[in-house]
């Protein structure tokens, strides 16, 4: 047998498996292919994502046209965060009031929704002794037509129990009345 053919397939076939190494293999032309990526970015702290508000205040019939807020990921500060994003004009909220409001709530450490009034398309209406103690502490003061965000650490929330055991709570909320 000639051994020129045989020189010619073995040579064929050795750039066919370095094309198919090139192929399945990375870009990089070190021929390594581990891969590198980027940690993802710790979340940015709760007072950051959500900035206390600095325009004109508002009135309840505001909170109508405001609609569902958008909500993110925090790294809350570990204990109970007010946040008025918009400050009301209305009646302001006493200790063991009752109140009506929109809201919605997320886990802090991923931003996933947990319930929202917005999602049923009504508002709620509760005493402040019927709710969980961030609530209950974090919304006397606030005023009609305002907006407040509550960062609620577990002891204030469901503790390890509830939508995000163990986990901080968000809640976007706007004020439409008190009674």
């Amino acid at each position: 047998m000639n051994p020129r053919p045989m020189r010619l397939i073995a040579s064929a076939l050795l750039a066919g498996v370095a094309l198919l190494g090139a192929a399945c293999g990375d870009d990089d032309a070190t021929g390594d292919d581990t891969t590198t990526s980027a940690a993802p970015a710790a979340p940015a702290a709760c007072a950051e994502v959500y900035p206390a508000g600095g325009g004109e205040p508002e009135g309840p019939d505001a909170v109508e046209g405001r609609g569902e807020p958008e909500m993110e990921a925090c790294e809350p500060a570990g204990e109970l965060e007010v946040i008025d994003q918009v400050e009301g004009t209305g009646a302001e909220v006493p200790e063991g009031g009752t109140v009506t409001v929109h809201y919605k709530g997320v886990a802090a450490a991923t931003g996933e929704m947990f319930d929202a009034s917005w999602s049923r398309g009504d508002t709620i209406t509760f005493g402040l002794n019927e709710v969980i103690p961030g609530w209950t502490q974090g919304l006397v003061g606030m005023k009609e037509g305002g907006r407040r965000v509550l960062v609620i650490p577990p002891e204030l929330g469901y503790g390890n129990a509830g939508p995000a055991p163990g986990d901080s709570l968000v809640f976007t909320v706007d004020l439409v009345s008190v009674s």
